[in-house]
């Protein structure tokens, strides 16, 4: 990794491909299949990418990576998590009956319809407070995280998120989609 700090891109490209197999067995500790396993080691992968820069090399690179690793595996668990209690049945035909004969079950695709209308906010926010947005608010990452992930300052942080919420309000209600969510509350 020192190597590869240093710009030795060869030892940066083995590096990559000598971890792999260390990065599985820390992720197949928290999820069962495969598909997950390999999508967490892609995850810690970009991870390292980014916040190769931090690596010291005084410091037991092993440790790092391990750090790094867990801490992609959690998010993924938690991103999992927060898909399955948003996913709709696999019966949404039979579903599409009962949510016209009682309006309750219209909440679902409501909830939907608001979370792609903020999604679709999000995506037009500025880099830098989109970036604060999806790692402190979505993916629930400390300010010290995020500030060591990114580079930033922890007010920095701050102001981004400040920022970037004021703007998604103003995204939000300009869209009508705020308001709505308010009136069905």
């Amino acid at each position: 990794m020192a190597h590869a700090q240093l710009g030795d891109r060869l030892a940066y490209a083995r590096l990559l491909h000598e971890v792999v197999p260390f990065i599985r067995v820390i992720a197949a500790r928290q999820h069962g299949t495969a598909d997950r396993v390999e999508e967490v080691v892609q995850d810690v992968l970009l991870s390292v990418h980014q916040v190769r820069h931090t690596y010291e090399p005084a410091r037991s690179f092993r440790r790092w990576l391990a750090a790094i690793a867990r801490r992609r595996s959690i998010d993924a668990l938690r991103r999992r998590y927060r898909r399955a209690n948003l996913e709709v049945e696999a019966d949404a035909v039979s579903v599409a009956y009962e949510s016209y004969a009682d309006p309750a079950n219209d909440r679902i695709a409501e909830a939907h319809a608001c979370a792609d209308h903020l999604h679709r906010a999000i995506i037009r926010l500025p880099a830098m407070q989109r970036e604060a947005i999806e790692l402190l608010k979505l993916r629930e990452l400390s300010l010290i995280d995020a500030s060591k992930l990114t580079g930033r300052s922890i007010a920095a942080l701050k102001v981004n998120v400040h920022r970037a919420l004021k703007a998604l309000k103003v995204q939000l209600q300009a869209d009508g989609s705020l308001a709505a969510a308010r009136g069905s509350d």
